[in-house]
């Protein structure tokens, strides 16, 4: 693969980008507290506003005016752009988030879906009545909708098109041109590790940190990384696929079948599988809904009751995840390590003290002597408000303000 190189609108668009990280993260700001932010000249920052007024994508607020010099303006994101939507699609549900431009949240759908009902047709009508329910929740013209962004599993983009892969799917390849069709507004797709990545980037510890993991604990598990700044995306959109790394030699069977891999052990299914080793008749292994399951174990670590079991369910599975993030911390660096998805809302707390404990133990040398790990700070869906991120950096490509080339474009 060719190494592509850094051009001088490359340069203007990343200038763009870090102005708008700050206007996103502070809210309302000057064009001189940007300049200091962001290390930019403030002739450069002056330039870049500019534009972004000019397209209404930035708007100034108020004007104070001091007893020296010129008046300063506040400026903020402006909210009235337009509207974005990010919908993430999982095996258990579909969620669909509307956002102003300054991406705060306007309406929520959460719809539960059969996880046994994987035909596409029926993916893709999934998709179109989110979009539909969460429109008519917000009151907003579809007209006013300046992108959709969807996250599939398993996104690949290969040289001769872009192909669906979900291995626990019986499909192999979304009916890309019927979802196009069905939305019927500009739309892009990614995978759900880039898609977190992109709004740890745009929200979260990215904009503090140039090197950092999100791990995404659900169904499956993977890694969403990024180095120096950048997204890890690989040669072909797959980078990231940690959760079908080697934890155990000839372990459990794994959905992509092999033997052994990380998301057999810290997957929720792996997580029920192990309290299955622990308590074989335990109650909760009746449940069917993998969320409920999750919830159930949180709700019973916390009861008054002692259930041993759930403890020790949830003890083992700190004790894979940390072993699992020692050799990813080990081949990756980063700063900082923190976890989303279900599964780490519903159990993070409980099992970041062990997990820790146990990273730092088993990476070899001090790679994880110093790495932060929590929770991630982003609110809501990590994955529905990232995918809104790269529709919103859609948008802003095609107005010429971002040479972005992460967005896949229907």
């Amino acid at each position: 693969m060719a190494v592509s190189r850094r051009t001088s609108r490359d340069i203007r668009s990343e200038s763009r980008l870090d102005v708008l990280h700050v206007l996103l993260s502070q809210g309302e700001t000057t064009r001189n507290e940007i300049a200091r932010t962001t290390g930019l000249s403030p002739a450069t920052v002056a330039t870049v506003v500019g534009e972004l007024l000019v397209e209404g994508i930035v708007v100034e607020t108020k004007v104070t005016v001091g007893r020296i010099g010129r008046p300063t303006a506040t400026l903020a994101m402006n909210p009235d752009r337009g509207r974005v939507v990010g919908i993430d699609v999982a095996e258990t549900y579909v969620r669909a988030e509307l956002f102003d431009t300054a991406l705060t949240q306007i309406a929520l759908v959460d719809v539960e879906r059969d996880e046994h009902l994987l035909d596409p047709d029926s993916v893709v009508e999934a998709i179109g009545s989110a979009l539909d329910r969460v429109l008519e929740q917000g009151g907003v013209d579809r007209r006013d909708v300046l992108g959709v962004g969807v996250s599939l599993p398993g996104l690949v983009q290969a040289p001769a098109g872009v192909s669906v892969l979900v291995p626990n799917w019986t499909w192999h390849t979304v009916e890309l041109d019927r979802l196009r069709e069905r939305v019927g507004l500009p739309l892009v797709i990614d995978n759900p590790l880039k898609v977190i990545a992109t709004a740890e980037l745009w929200l979260g510890r990215g904009r503090s940190h140039s090197s950092l993991v999100t791990v995404n604990l659900g169904t499956g598990v993977g890694a969403a990384i990024v180095l120096e700044g950048r997204i890890l995306r690989g040669a072909t959109n797959l980078a990231g696929e940690w959760g079908h790394s080697l934890l155990a030699l000839d372990g459990r069977g794994c959905r992509c079948g092999r033997r052994g891999c990380v998301e057999a052990y810290v997957g929720a299914p792996g997580i029920r599988q192990t309290l299955r080793e622990i308590a074989p008749d335990h109650p909760l292994l009746a449940l069917d809904s993998q969320r409920d399951f999750i919830e159930a174990m949180a709700g019973a670590a916390d009861g008054p009751e002692h259930d041993a079991a759930v403890d020790g369910t949830i003890a083992r599975t700190a004790w894979y995840l940390g072993s699992a993030l020692a050799d990813l911390v080990a081949v990756v660096n980063p700063e900082v390590v923190t976890l989303t998805g279900w599964t780490a809302w519903a159990l993070g707390d409980r099992l970041l003290p062990a997990t820790r404990e146990h990273l730092r133990d088993q990476a070899p040398g001090t790679a994880g002597a110093d790495v932060e790990l929590g929770v991630s700070t982003i609110g809501g869906s990590t994955v529905s408000t990232g995918i809104a991120v790269i529709a919103l950096e859609r948008f802003l490509a095609d107005a010429g303000l971002l040479t972005s080339r992460t967005p896949i474009a229907l």
